[in-house]
């Protein structure tokens, strides 16, 4: 791997001499772990003209929480406590006569950016914009690969649950048990909080857990991710508890479905992120849901849960092939429940068979 992050520097190191900057400096995490193998807490990366820098608070750990170090890249530990690696980064930029130093300001606090022009006042600060942002955007088969692995364990996680006694149990409960499958299945984490969602709290967006006891004919919402060498999948189901579903459970899943697989279906390197979004919400506004929508339909995933594309109404801008993301439509009816359904797809041409589906979890309306 250590020559693609020298190749994935280097593609940076280009955009930025071709904008006339000599220099840039990451500092947000997730690019740092993209551009040199791990994001060790508090790290920051120069790319400089000649050589690249990880400037760290503490010597790298290679855990997997921050990730393995690219072992071709220069590192600087500070020497005392308190220290902030962003300026050393910056002190350096300026010792080696660089004029201009790239900085992602969307990152940096306000704060933060006056100490970089305080100890380097000679230096012009740029904006690196979300350079790196979009040099992520489109996955290696390496990276792909991680995110397969996260998917499968995802789903075996889910698949356990699905086995094992619910009724009586609390969704906390449940929430926690998935998590603690995620990392037994080969998860370095969860790849976002579980949330878990029963009777009127079921089909909503991002519910945090809470105490409330799944009781018989609940619908019961399940959305989880696992994390896996840093890469995050995501998975999301809805489930009736105990007994056949009601004909009211049966029309929303139903709906439900039919729009998550028109937003899949979608899913082709050339289609607008804006008009994935439509194939899946149109479904749901036409049937009168239309205000209970969340403003997305889907999102990137990788180093983050919620990275580019954003698959929204005025989203700008085209699919391409190998970007992962995922199809996440639900309805929630107030005081009744709802339905959502989650599923991590990879984008690849029709030749190629359409959408890659990573999450396989069954989306049949199962009776628990």
């Amino acid at each position: 791997m250590s020559d693609v992050y020298a190749v994935r520097r280097e593609l940076l190191r280009d955009r930025c001499a071709a904008a006339g900057t000599a220099a840039a400096l990451v500092t947000r995490p997730a690019n740092v772990r993209y551009l040199s193998g791990a994001s060790p807490q508090g790290a920051v990366l120069l790319v400089g003209p000649a050589e690249d820098v990880l400037f760290s608070a503490g010597v790298p750990t290679g855990e997997a929480d921050e990730g393995r170090l690219d072992d071709r890249l220069a590192v600087s530990v500070l020497s005392g406590p308190g220290g902030d690696p962003a300026v050393a980064a910056a002190d350096m930029a300026a010792s080696v006569r660089a004029d201009s130093l790239a900085v992602e300001e969307h990152h940096l606090t306000v704060a933060r950016h006056r100490a970089l022009r305080s100890v380097a006042p000679r230096l012009r600060l740029g904006d690196l914009g979300t350079a790196v942002e979009q040099q992520r955007l489109v996955k290696d088969e390496e990276e792909i690969a991680c995110l397969r692995i996260a998917a499968e364990i995802a789903d075996q996680a889910l698949g356990e649950l699905l086995e094992s006694i619910l009724v009586g149990r609390t969704e906390r409960h449940l929430a926690l048990e998935l998590e603690r499958r995620l990392v037994d299945h080969g998860a370095d984490g969860p790849a976002f909080p579980t949330s878990v969602g029963t009777g009127p709290h079921s089909g909503r967006s991002r519910h945090r857990p809470s105490d409330r006891r799944v009781e018989e004919g609940d619908f019961l919402t399940v959305s989880l991710g696992a994390n896996y060498r840093g890469y995050r999948c995501e998975i999301g189901r809805t489930f009736v508890i105990g007994t056949t579903p009601a004909s009211w459970q049966i029309e929303l899943y139903d709906l439900v479905f039919a729009a998550q697989r028109a937003g899949r279906e979608a899913l082709l390197p050339g289609a607008a992120y804006r008009d994935v979004d439509h194939a899946a919400r149109s479904v749901l506004d036409s049937a009168g849901h239309g205000e209970a929508l969340a403003p997305w339909t889907g999102h990137g995933v990788g180093l983050e849960i919620d990275e580019d594309p954003q698959l929204a109404p005025t989203a700008m801008g085209k699919l391409d092939a190998c970007v992962p993301v995922t199809v996440e439509p639900g309805v929630h009816l107030p005081g009744r429940g709802g339905v959502r359904i989650d599923d991590t797809l990879v984008v690849r041409p029709e030749a190629d068979g359409g959408p890659e589906l990573l999450t396989i979890t069954t989306k049949e309306l199962l009776a628990l």
